[in-house]
Order: C-alpha cells, then structure tokens, then sequence
C-alpha cells in the first residue's frame, strides 16, 4: 500500500487496484478511513474531528492531482499540509 503523503501524525495511502468509488486511505493511531477523492466525504472508517477536517483540507487542495493518480496509477508522492 503505498504511502502517498504524511502530515500532522497523518498518513494517507493509495491503493492502486481498489474498488470504486475513488477514494484513498487514511491512518492516524488506531484511527483508520477510507475517504472519497470526489467531495472529501467519509466512505467508512472513523477519524477524530480535526484531523478529518484537515484530510478534507488536504483533499480539496489536490483533488486533481488523486483523480489523476487514481486514474493512471501512477505513484508519486502528493504535498502535505504545512
């Protein structure tokens, strides 16, 4: 599962033959979710608030650039929030 970003203890993965609809992974803790590239929505899984709300941050700043990786599955690490 390829790591694709890390930031604020959070860590976000891509897998590259996943099912529909695109989504990415998220870890934090013993926290884990699976959340939708489209709109930043919960898939399933379970995230604190904040840290939720950072991902969707994260999401929206790079929403073309996971679709694109979803997509051609091409791994390349993304920018984290800083």
């Amino acid at each position: 599962m390829p790591e694709i970003s890390r930031f604020f203890g959070i860590v976000v993965y891509m897998f590259f033959n996943d099912h529909n609809p695109p989504h990415f992974k998220v870890k934090y803790n013993e926290y884990e979710a699976n959340i939708l590239i489209e709109n930043g929505n919960l898939l399933n899984g379970d995230l604190p608030v904040s840290k939720y709300k950072l991902v969707q941050a994260w999401a929206e700043i790079h929403k073309d650039e996971l679709m694109s990786m979803w997509d051609s599955k091409e791994f390349h690490k993304v920018k984290p929030l800083s």
